[in-house]
């Protein structure tokens, strides 16, 4: 690994620490010992991965990446709740990267950004009409665009399908172990989302796996 990299891993440590007390605030509360360590041993980790899929200075990016989405991940888990400000920097942040990656990179990862929203969004609104009630957080289809402004418009199906064998993957291990899930029960999806746009980015679309 190089000195870049290995810049990103050891700032990992204290992002990680940033990561928990802002997840914990969430909750009005302070982060608790355990909590402070597995976010200090999270965010490292991620940014070895990164590396690790792409050395350099896209790696150190991925780490920027993977930070944010651990973050809603954890507030999506434990509070069904995907902040605005949060995933709007998501996006930004991935428009970002393409703009530093190279002016080819930025118009498909606009195009990314712009049809992830119009596609959860148009979900939701079909399952609204359809159901009278609410299926999917307006905070997915903003992650989605995040997901699309980082790894492009191709990987878009490739997030869902992740964020789908997740989702289900839960279900089915809620089921096993005697917890079965009601119809009408909140599911995270935020988190199955956020694993798909990771995988999405570190590997690209499921084609060229």
């Amino acid at each position: 690994m190089n000195l870049l990299g290995l810049a990103a891993v050891a700032l990992g440590i204290p992002v990680g620490l940033l990561l928990a007390r802002l997840s914990a605030r969430a909750g009005d509360e302070a982060p608790t010992p355990r909590r402070l360590a597995a976010f200090a041993l999270a965010a490292p980790a991620l940014a070895v991965w990164a590396q690790a899929a792409h050395p350099g200075a896209a790696g150190v990016l991925g780490a920027l990446l993977a930070w944010q989405l651990l973050l809603l991940a954890v507030l999506d888990a434990e509070h069904l709740w995907l902040p605005l400000p949060a995933t709007l920097s998501l996006i930004a942040t991935g428009l970002l990267a393409a703009a530093a990656l190279g002016p080819d990179e930025l118009a498909p990862r606009a195009a990314g950004a712009a049809l992830g929203w119009i596609a959860l969004a148009g979900l939701a609104a079909a399952y609204r009409r359809l159901r009278g009630r609410e299926g999917l957080g307006g905070g997915d289809a903003v992650l989605l665009a995040g997901g699309g402004a980082w790894a492009g418009w191709a990987a878009l199906p490739t997030i869902l399908v992740w964020a789908a064998l997740a989702g289900l993957s839960a279900v089915a291990v809620l089921a096993f172990a005697g917890r079965p899930v009601a119809r009408t029960r909140e599911l995270p999806f935020g988190v199955a989302l956020a694993l798909g746009v990771w995988l999405a980015w570190l590997y690209g679309p499921m084609g060229r796996i």
